[in-house]
């Protein structure tokens, strides 16, 4: 026997922007709670994300070691960003992938999405397996500045457990690209 499935929505009673920049928007909302009490949700509106992993033909995954300001220190990463207005995602992830490492990719698999801070953010990022990769020339934006290099699958993976990865969008990324690439013919 099922049990009834109860409603858990919260409704808006009324909302109000606490903050605005170039891509994040903070917001406070009263909302009616399914108990019928009134409470406060205070949270970012994001654009959304692509991060792609990309595999080299010899298995190798391309990383990127890049400083992140709100915790203040060097972080290793798959190639990432933000989804510009009107963008498919996949057209983010191959600008991204080119701006970031200079490589294109000829096979493009959506591997899922994921969200990352359910908590405070509507953020969505979009997960993309890149193969078939072509060197060529990065075109980062001046504020961008990163190290490129690549290393075997498996070490990614040590590297998450050890510690050494620890960016969440990485991580999911790579756990889901492991998992298609087991399934594989």
């Amino acid at each position: 026997m099922m049990s009834k499935s109860v409603d858990l929505t919260e409704h808006q009673i009324s909302s109000e922007t606490i903050a605005s920049g170039g891509m994040l928007t903070v917001k406070r909302d009263q909302v009616k709670l399914p108990n019928g009490h009134i409470s406060q949700r205070e949270y970012v509106i994001h654009p959304g994300a692509v991060v792609v992993v990309p595999i080299l033909p010899n298995g190798n995954v391309i990383l990127e070691k890049q400083f992140r300001y709100p915790l203040h220190q060097v972080f290793i990463e798959l190639p990432a960003g933000k989804i510009d207005a009107n963008e498919h995602v996949l057209t983010t992830g191959q600008r991204e992938l080119l701006e970031e490492t200079g490589y294109t990719a000829h096979d493009w698999v959506r591997l899922g999405y994921q969200h990352p801070c359910i908590g405070y953010s509507n953020e969505v990022i979009h997960i993309y397996l890149a193969q078939e990769l072509v060197a060529g020339q990065h075109r980062r934006d001046e504020d961008e500045t990163l190290e490129v290099f690549d290393i075997p699958f498996e070490e990614c993976i040590s590297m998450i457990l050890n510690g050494e990865i620890t960016d969440g969008k990485t991580i999911v990324a790579l756990y889901f690209a492991e998992k298609y690439l087991a399934n594989m013919p």
